[in-house]
């Protein structure tokens, strides 16, 4: 039995979002808390996600919020209630920086950047008795003990409770590889594969099209594409055209069912709305208004504005025949079809889905390991870009720390 002059330690293996939550959380329980991690510093992938603007969480109504984590979004419920998108905001307010919420909903720290925000959490860390482990990449156990590689050589590391937070699979030279998996499968515990998740898309474009075109950006357009039920859905917004493909928000928004749609079939397709504030009639009226002398592509410029990426975009998809005819032309533009062949890469996408399984899970902690609990994307759950993804990591963190302080009290 621990004697009561003795801390109660717990190894939390992984310095992300829900790594630091979590020892956040541990040493304001009390308890002695080292955090362990595979890189030189801390927080290598929460850095470059705000590179474009540290967007740490969204300001959309509660319950519309919980939806955004699809399937999982019950599981994710309870700690989402105990730590959700106000306490995101209450706590980097408590680390002396201010937010503010954008046009779109998406919350940011008022200068927009991740760094000031994981200095000041780092230091608050430090101060409050975290110690830090660099370039201790985890490589499972030795009878209880936790094992690592480190530059010295290999570490056993002994600790009353242990929190792992290892990420997916995307970015894995930022730290998060994956090499997780077979390590709890070993020990029994259930994993589904790692799969890319808020990831573009394969096309199979002509070279004439992408090397005009690749790099653009789709500024007003909406995608329709079917759900996991086969009913379409619709979302307006921006995308990318690549040099072998798409990607971008709008498409993140909807990777989900169109990676598993793929899974299943092969391919799928998606259809494209080049004029989304338009109306069918009004787009068929403008279509077929005479031209005179002009070439349907000037037409298209002077009377509907279509020029550049959405113009080329109906010159690959469409026939000879097809871009002729008027009305098919016209629906085309309301409903323009793109076959995804493939998502790209797991290391390639934002973020990644599988891992362990909810069935794995008595609460945060692993049925098969007792006294070791998880957070983060290790768990499978997945959200869109948003902000979506790091506050559900913020409370898988809070969550996995509490349930450790309580089965500490056990």
């Amino acid at each position: 039995m621990q004697s009561s002059l003795t801390p109660f330690r717990v190894a939390v293996i992984g310095g992300g979002p829900a790594g630091l939550m979590a020892a956040q959380t541990l040493a304001q329980g009390g308890v002695q808390v080292e955090v362990y991690d595979a890189m030189a510093s801390v927080g290598r992938k929460f850095l470059l996600a705000g590179r474009s603007g540290m967007n740490i969480t969204h300001d959309e109504a509660y319950a519309d919020f919980v939806t955004r984590y699809g399937a999982s979004a019950e599981a994710l419920r309870p700690m989402l209630d105990a730590f959700g998108p106000q306490a995101v905001r209450d706590w980097v307010h408590g680390l002396g920086l201010e937010t503010f919420v954008g046009t779109s909903g998406r919350v940011f720290p008022t200068d927009m950047k991740a760094a000031p925000l994981l200095r000041a959490w780092v230091h608050r860390l430090r101060e409050s008795g975290v110690q830090f482990h660099m370039r201790h990449r985890w490589l499972g156990w030795q009878d209880d003990a936790l094992r690592f590689k480190t530059e010295e050589g290999e570490r056993l590391v002994h600790a009353d409770a242990a929190i792992l937070a290892l990420g997916g699979a995307s970015w894995a030279r930022l730290g998060s590889d994956g090499a997780w998996m077979p390590l709890l499968a070993e020990r029994g515990v259930e994993v589904a594969p790692l799969v890319p998740a808020n990831c573009g898309f394969d096309v199979n474009w002509s070279e004439y099209f992408s090397s005009r075109h690749a790099g653009e950006p789709l500024m007003t357009v909406a995608v329709i594409a079917r759900d996991a039920q086969g009913k379409e859905m619709r979302k307006q917004g921006q995308f990318v055209v690549t040099q072998g493909g798409i990607e971008g928000s709008l498409i993140y928004a909807l990777s989900a069912a169109l990676r598993d749609q793929i899974a299943v079939e092969g391919s799928t397709t998606i259809w494209l709305d080049l004029m989304p504030d338009w109306s069918e009639q009004r787009v068929a009226d403008e279509v077929s208004r005479p031209r005179g002398a002009r070439s349907m592509s000037t037409h298209l410029q002077s009377r509907l504005g279509i020029k550049g990426v959405k113009a080329g975009l109906l010159r690959e998809c469409l026939s000879k025949e097809q871009f002729a005819n008027e009305a098919q032309l016209a629906q085309a533009i309301k409903r323009l079809p793109v076959r995804l062949e493939r998502a790209r890469p797991i290391d390639e996408a934002i973020s990644s889905a599988g891992g362990v399984k909810w069935s794995a899970l008595e609460g945060t902690m692993l049925k098969a390991a007792p006294g070791v609990f998880v957070a983060g994307e290790m768990v499978d759950w997945e959200a869109p870009t948003g902000g979506y993804l790091l506050t559900g990591c913020f409370a898988g963190g809070v969550a996995a720390a509490r349930d450790a302080l309580a089965w500490r009290g056990r």
